[in-house]
């Protein structure tokens, strides 16, 4: 069976929904390397009941992939089997509750920040130098700038494979560097941020003193996926990386950046295969230099193309 023919084949085992529903879906627009394969399926759900409600339908045999903002993303040439789940506007509302924050899964990190200051509620500025969502950065425990989702989560409401919602409180997500308990059938929904009461002219000002050290520092302005690869204990991922000598090297369209090292960036029309070749030769490069093996940060998605098998590490 064709891989169009498929799709379709899948989409008629789904059942009704209110979101919508797409065969042989491109994933590329969605994300920020813009590159890679399509979906068989892609469901973006109406809100929350929708998205039960799928779940509680949706065949056991189907592989469910979820799809956030796709900031550190790269999704594989061969495309995404099964059903990618993208969860968009009924999932983005941010509202405060005191010095809480209450921010839907696709709400942007940086939207929730400003949602913070504009209440005068501080703790939350690092997010605003974090790409991506608020659901993806629960699942990896994003940080920067010297903090990270963990000092400021009270609870998220997430649902399992089955639909079933769950409260997870702080104990229960057991954060540590870049992971949290969260597994790949887990879909959060929502979540409530603490912040502490601040001056908010103080809080703007360190906004803007983040985002303009990130534009400073990294190549914002690219076809990137935020940092490739998680700082080693001891290490600085960058500093292995520039020792190793791989500050520009390339592969086609990937490039290593200049600007910062521990991004690629595709520089038009790379493709997948080449950015997550041109990965593991750095990784190679790095633990022949230096004996540490970086471990990737950026998320691995999707079925390699035959071309490609042998020449990408898995």
């Amino acid at each position: 069976m064709m891989p169009a023919e498929r799709a379709t084949a899948l989409i008629d085992r789904l059942g009704p929904v209110r979101g919508d529903l797409s065969a042989d879906a491109s994933l590329a627009r969605y994300t920020w390397f813009k590159t890679g394969g399509p979906a068989d399926v892609l469901f973006r759900p109406a809100d929350k009941d929708d998205l039960a409600e799928f779940l509680t339908r949706l065949p056991r045999d189907v592989p469910l992939t979820l799809l956030g903002n796709a900031s550190n993303l790269l999704v594989r040439d061969g495309g995404v089997e099964g059903v990618v789940i993208r969860l968009g506007r009924g999932f983005s509302d941010i509202s405060v509750d005191g010095e809480d924050v209450l921010a839907g899964a696709a709400a942007a990190d940086l939207n929730v920040a400003r949602k913070a200051r504009d209440a005068g509620l501080a703790g939350l500025e690092f997010l605003a130098g974090v790409p991506g969502t608020i659901g993806g950065a629960l699942v990896m425990n994003a940080g920067a700038y010297g903090a990270e989702i963990a000092d400021i989560f009270v609870s998220a409401t997430v649902l399992d494979r089955s639909g079933a919602a769950r409260e997870l409180d702080a104990d229960a997500m057991s954060f540590s560097y870049r992971r949290s308990v969260l597994g790949a059938d887990d879909i959060v929904t929502a979540a409530r941020l603490r912040g502490v009461h601040g001056d908010a002219a103080s809080i703007a000002a360190r906004m803007a003193e983040i985002q303009s050290e990130r534009e400073a520092s990294q190549p914002v302005r690219t076809l990137t996926g935020g940092s490739t690869f998680k700082n080693p204990g001891g290490h600085k991922a960058w500093e292995l990386i520039d020792a190793a000598g791989c500050r520009g090297l390339r592969r086609g369209a990937a490039v290593v950046s200049e600007k910062h090292c521990n991004f690629l960036v595709n520089e038009g029309g790379a493709t997948a295969a080449d950015l997550e070749g041109l990965g593991e030769e750095v990784r190679r490069r790095v633990k022949d230099h230096s004996g540490v093996l970086l471990e990737w940060e950026v998320r691995r998605i999707g079925r390699m193309p035959a071309s490609a098998i042998g020449e990408v590490a898995s």
